[in-house]
């Protein structure tokens, strides 16, 4: 062997096709990765899902990979897997619910049997709505049957409601995923704790139901179906929802007018802007425009309503566009409502505190950010990637957006144009091979002072010389700053390139609803 061929081996530079580290593991793409702790694998696969799978993994494997952590967690820490689950849900982290019921359905079938009680005990916390139950319904027979506890439990969820509320849960969330309300009563057999309950149980059932005891929104529903033409009328005396209308109700424009003036939830309300401008309800001047963008860009309302920013992001987009996914449906926007959907995208992520420091913020535009979606919505990571960097970009006086595929270059995209154009900014950047090291070795190389570096990736690096870790520490020498490096994983996987060890690295779940005020904090150093 020649001096020259050993000069080749290093600590300090390692090839990312070798690991650099004992704890570092094979990725996916063929590089060498660290891997995330599992309760931010967790975190990850609650906020962002795996349905569609990545670049490198199928849509099965993602999801047995991430069902297999569940399980062997709440096998191994179960206490861990349910405050995950409950923060989650309470703070309105994940755009879907899908994962987190799934989560919470393996909660309440492994483990102690104090354990699962003690889960089954957060079913009034984690389970809001009719909608969540019966998706949770939908995966718990995948782990367990309906045994004395569960049916007490899901019986009680239903008892301890307010026969109005017990109506309204049933009413506007019949069905879901083949399982239906009636399916419900039949599993659990909750207790009729009034006559309002007892009849409301009855006509789920296809029982006949004594009038008296109905409460007003069940009268109110069926007279609906009954005659459609009542619409307005009956959602202006009660507390009809959309959902519970027939459909020749739908396509009146003083349906929605009646809603509007009833109040419409707000994750409703913003997926429904498509349709109230095609009924000419929100024209450029008058109607009800100035009514819709005060409400979908009050940011109390938001937080409250729990409106996630992906769902935010999805509507901008889609309404922008003047066309639904499959084209089927097709409406001049309103500039008015596209800026507001704007405006509630940014505020949806609550109130970020600016640090005043040097930021870069390094979107990974690779290939493998172009597959899959975020949660099962119609965005990819490489998208919602470039959306999340615009809300640290719009509150840090002092900061750059660059991407990485094929070269390391400016992104062209500002806070001050719509998200859709920005989208659309973001998918003219070249593709290439994955480095996640590029930001921290071109700022070394042009001599540019960052004290934090943010990285939107899916961690599947693979093409670089140097290790992303050993490129931060290279840098920090290089510059004498102590800088830092927070690492937003865009997929459901266990790598990160994140060194566990290090403070100034910090791992965190893209799209997550608190992201933006996490690395703010960790860059303030808080």
């Amino acid at each position: 062997m020649t001096a020259s061929t050993l000069a080749d081996y290093s600590t300090r530079v390692t090839p990312q096709g070798r690991a650099a580290d004992p704890r570092q593991r094979p990725n996916n793409a063929g590089g060498y990765t660290f891997v995330a702790s599992d309760e931010a694998r967790l975190r990850r696969f609650l906020v962002l899902g795996a349905d569609s799978g990545t670049f490198h993994v199928s849509a099965r494997d993602a999801v047995v990979n991430n069902g297999d952590l569940v399980v062997s967690m709440a096998c191994e820490d179960h206490a861990l897997v349910l405050a995950t689950i409950l923060d989650v849900s309470l703070t309105g982290a994940a755009p879907k619910q899908n994962p987190t019921m799934f989560a919470y359905a393996v909660a309440c079938s492994i483990g102690t049997e104090t354990e699962r009680g003690a889960a089954l005990d957060a079913m009034p916390q984690i389970i809001r709505t009719g909608s969540h139950m019966l998706l949770f319904a939908r995966y718990i027979e995948n782990f367990r049957g309906w045994g004395r506890a569960l049916r007490r439990a899901v019986g009680d969820w239903y008892a301890q409601k307010s026969a109005d509320d017990l109506a309204y849960q049933a009413i506007k969330y019949r069905q879901r995923d083949g399982f239906a309300q009636r399916d419900m009563l039949r599993l659990a057999h909750p207790k009729a704790t009034s006559p309002g309950h007892r009849a409301v149980y009855d006509f789920l059932c296809g029982r006949q139901t004594v009038q008296d005891a109905r409460p007003g929104l069940l009268d109110a529903f069926i007279e609906v179906q009954a005659d459609p033409s009542k619409a307005a009328t009956l959602i202006r005396e009660s507390a009809l929802s959309w959902e519970m209308l027939p459909d020749a109700a739908l396509t009146q424009a003083q349906t929605w007018d009646a809603l509007l003036d009833r109040g419409m939830p707000l994750g409703a309300l913003i997926r429904q802007l498509p349709r109230l401008t095609m009924l000419g309800l929100l024209p450029a001047m008058g109607g009800r425009t100035t009514d819709v963008v005060a409400a979908i860009t009050d940011a109390e309302r938001l937080r409250k309503a729990r409106v996630h920013p992906m769902n935010v992001l999805v509507a901008q987009r889609t309404y922008a566009s003047g066309h639904s996914l499959r084209g089927e449906a097709r409406w001049t926007p309103n500039r008015k409502i596209a800026d507001a959907l704007d405006a509630a995208f940014y505020a949806s992520f609550g109130s970020v505190a600016p640090t005043g420091k040097r930021t870069m913020l390094a979107l990974d535009v690779s290939a493998s950010m172009t597959w899959g979606t975020i949660a099962g919505l119609p965005i990819t990571p490489r998208e919602a990637s470039a959306a999340m960097a615009l809300v640290t970009a719009a509150v840090e006086p002092d900061v750059q957006i660059m991407g990485f595929g094929e070269k390391f270059v400016h992104v062209p995209i500002s806070p001050r144009q719509r998200l859709d154009d920005s989208i659309k900014a973001i998918e003219a950047i070249r593709m290439g091979g994955t480095d996640c090291s590029v930001p921290m070795t071109f700022a070394q190389r042009k001599s540019i002072d960052v004290d934090t570096f943010v990285v939107y990736t899916d961690n599947e690096t693979w093409a670089g010389a140097v290790h992303p870790h050993q490129a931060l520490t290279a840098y920090r020498q290089s510059r004498g700053i102590d800088a830092k490096m927070a690492v937003v994983g865009m997929t459901a996987t266990q790598c990160s390139i994140a060194d566990p060890s290090d403070p100034g690295m910090l791992d965190i779940a893209g799209f997550d609803v608190s992201t933006p005020a996490v690395v703010s904090a960790f860059s303030a150093g808080v």
